[in-house]
C-alpha cells in the first residue's frame, strides 16, 4: 500500500518528523519532487538533523530510501548529506536513486543566483538552490538525466549543447563569466562516480514492491500553497507539491495511493515571499517564532527567520482539499503554551464580503483575516502527554475546533519535536 505525507500550507509543517515516525512501519520511503531548496528537521536518538534530499526514512535501518524521478537531484549535496549522517553514527542507509532523475547542474545554481539579483526587490525569495532554472530546463527538454551520465557520447553532446545555450544567457543577460565546457564535463564525471552505487530503475522497484504488499511512503516537500498550479502563484516552487504528483514523481500507479496524510502546524509559518493572510509582525511574531520548537522558527535550509501567523483555517482547509487528505497531523501545539488566548483565522474579508473559500492570488492580495479567539493553555506542559485526555481541556478544544474547520479527521497530534512525542487520536479516541 502507498501512503503520501504532504504539507497543507507553505511548507515547514513538520513533515520530516511525521515521515520519520511512519517510516518505522514502512518498508520504503520515497522523495518524489523538489530538491535541496527545503529541509526536514528530525530529532532522534542519533541527534538533530536537517535533511534536504535524503528521504526521512534514512534513520530506520530496515527501510529502503528512494529518490524518485521527480526530484531535482543535486548529487554533490546528496553525497555530502549521506556522508554527514553516517559520520554522526547513523548506520549507512539503504538508498536508491532513479536513473530517470534529472541532474542539478552548477549552472542552474548560478542562474538562480543571477536572476534573484537581477530582480532585486521583486525577487521570488528563492533559496538559490537552482530549482527554477532546473525545472525550466527539464520541461524545455535540455536537462540531463542520471542515466545519461553513464553514456559518454551522449554526455559530451549534451554538455556541449547546454554550455552553448547557457553561455548566451550568461553573456547577454547577466554579463557574468562564461561556463567552461571541459570543467563542466569533468565535474559531471566526478558526480557520475558519486551516484553510481545508488543508480537504479526505482519505478520498477516500487511497482514490484507494491505488488508484493510492501508499505511505501511518499514524502512531499513544501506544501499545497507552494504548488505551481494550486498555490499562491507566482510565489510558488517549480514542482508540484501535491500528493497526486507522487504517482508521477515516484513512478507508482495513481490508484496505488490509498492514504494521504496532510501535515499542518497549530499555527502558521512560511519562508519566502508570497501572500500570507494571517501573518503577524514585530514583537508578536518574534514571540511566536522564538517559542517554535527547540531552535525556534528558522528555515532548515537557509536559516532565515520564518514568517509567522495565526492558524489559517481557510488556507489549511483548501490545502487539505487539493491534497485529497484522508487524515491530518497537527504539529507544534506545545509551542503555543505561552499564550492566554489563541486566534484562528476562519474567513477572509475581500471587498467587504467574508468568504471561507481560498481565492486566487489577485483576490488573496486584498484579503483581510477574520478571527475567532479561543482560550489558551498558558504554562501547560504538553510534551509529557501520552494520550489526548492528558492534554488540558482548552488544548483539546483547540484541536477539535481546527478539526471541525478542516473537515478532515485529525489523527495525530505532535506535542514535541521528537519522534515519540506524538498522540494517536485513533488509538485514544
Amino acid at each position: 500500500m502507498v501512503k503520501a505525507i504532504v504539507g497543507a500550507n507553505w511548507g515547514d509543517e513538520g513533515k520530516g518528523k511525521i515521515t520519520d515516525f511512519y517510516a518505522g512501519q514502512a518498508d520504503i520511503v520515497v522523495r518524489f519532487q523538489g530538491g535541496a531548496n527545503a529541509g526536514h528537521t528530525i530529532i532522534n536518538n542519533y541527534g538533530k538533523f536537517a535533511l534536504h534530499l535524503l528521504p526521512s526514512g534514512v534513520f530506520q535501518p530496515d527501510t529502503t530510501n528512494v529518490i524518485g524521478n521527480g526530484v531535482a537531484l543535486d548529487i554533490r549535496k546528496l553525497a555530502k548529506e549521506y556522508d554527514s549522517i553516517v559520520a554522526a553514527g547513523v548506520p549507512a542507509p539503504k538508498l536508491l536513486v532513479s536513473e530517470r532523475a534529472q541532474v542539478m547542474l552548477p549552472v542552474h545554481i548560478l542562474l538562480d543566483t543571477y536572476e534573484e539579483a537581477r530582480l532585486a526587490d521583486k525577487a521570488f525569495g528563492s533559496t538559490k538552490s537552482g530549482i527554477s532554472p532546473f525545472y525550466a530546463d527539464k520541461y524545455a527538454k535540455i536537462g540531463l538525466q542520471v542515466c545519461e551520465l553513464f553514456d559518454e557520447e551522449i554526455l559530451r553532446e549534451r554538455v556541449h549543447k547546454i554550455t552553448q545555450y547557457k553561455n548566451l544567457i550568461i553573456q547577454h543577460v547577466y554579463h557574468q563569466e562564461l561556463i567552461d565546457e571541459d570543467a563542466l564535463l569533468a565535474e559531471l564525471h566526478e558526480q557520475r562516480d558519486l551516484i553510481a552505487p545508488f543508480k537504479a530503475d526505482t519505478a520498477q522497484f516500487l511497482r514490484t514492491a507494491d505488488k508484493a504488499g510492501k508499505q511505501i511512503l511518499l514524502e512531499g516537500q513544501l506544501g499545497s500553497l507552494k504548488d505551481p498550479d494550486a498555490g499562491i502563484y507566482p510565489m510558488v516552487t517549480s514542482s508540484s507539491t501535491l500528493a497526486g504528483y507522487g504517482a508521477v514523481g515516484a513512478g507508482v500507479a495513481p490508484w496505488a495511493i490509498r492514504e494521504v496524510i496532510v501535515v499542518t502546524k497549530a499555527y502558521s509559518s512560511a519562508v519566502g515571499a508570497g501572500e500570507f493572510v494571517s501573518e503577524i509582525f514585530d514583537d508578536e511574531a518574534d514571540a511566536m517564532r522564538n517559542h517554535g520548537g527547540d531552535a525556534g522558527e528558522y528555515g532548515a535550509t537557509t536559516g532565515r527567520p520564518r514568517r509567522m501567523g495565526w492558524f489559517d483555517a481557510v488556507a489549511s482547509r483548501y490545502g487539505c482539499a487539493v491534497q485529497g487528505a484522508t487524515g491530518v497531523v497537527l504539529t507544534a501545539i506545545d509551542c503555543l503554551n505561552y499564550l492566554d488566548e489563541i486566534k484562528v483565522c476562519v474567513g477572509y474579508e475581500i471587498d467587504g464580503v467574508v468568504t471561507r473559500d481560498f481565492p486566487v492570488t489577485p483576490l488573496l492580495r486584498k484579503a483581510k483575516p477574520v478571527y475567532v479567539t479561543l482560550p489558551g493553555f498558558p504554562g501547560a506542559e504538553l510534551r509529557g502527554a501520552k494520550t489526548f485526555a492528558e492534554l488540558p481541556q482548552t488544548a483539546q478544544d483547540y484541536v477539535r475546533f481546527i478539526e471541525k474547520e478542516l473537515e478532515v479527521p485529525v489523527t495525530l497530534v505532535s506535542v514535541g519535536p521528537r519522534r515519540e512525542e506524538l498522540i494517536d487520536l485513533t488509538a485514544h479516541a
